[in-house]
């Protein structure tokens, strides 16, 4: 299951941050640091994209200058929420025309949007590219 997603840039700034587990202010605080603290440090070319964290794993990727991290059970299969990960970075790159990190500024609404459609509960629901970007589409003809 996922506990969390965090997308934040090179110097550990947030732009976009879901919880599916209760967490307080504080504990969210410290949260974004300690993984920008574990990812941002690694080495890239001869390290996983896997740590560990706690009683957690934090699957991570970094495209650009963005790292896309998700806190996942430690029993669970690491492989899956990499291909998760790419699967979202493609999806926004096909949604908002080469994505950068200000789409997901000035567009968090519409990231938190996909991010519905994708994963329910922490658990991935739709793993189809073309119907979540078809449900988007409609959510956006609402608008």
């Amino acid at each position: 299951m996922i506990r969390f997603i965090l997308v934040q840039n090179r110097q550990g700034k947030t732009r976009v941050a879901k919880y599916y587990i209760p967490l307080t202010e504080s504990e969210i605080q410290s949260l974004k640091g300690q993984v920008h603290r574990a990812v941002a440090s690694r080495d890239q070319r001869h390290q996983s994209n896997f740590c560990e964290f706690g009683s957690y794993k934090i699957v991570y990727r970094r495209y650009a200058g963005l790292f896309f991290c998700f806190g996942v059970d430690s029993n669970d299969n690491e492989l899956v929420y990499l291909e998760a990960i790419h699967l979202l970075v493609e999806i926004l790159d096909s949604y908002f025309e080469n994505v950068c990190e200000l789409d997901l500024v000035f567009n968090f609404y519409k990231v938190y949007a996909l991010l519905d459609e994708m994963i329910l509960a922490g658990e991935i629901e739709e793993t189809s590219k073309d119907v979540i970007l078809a449900r988007l589409d409609v959510l956006h003809k609402l608008e």
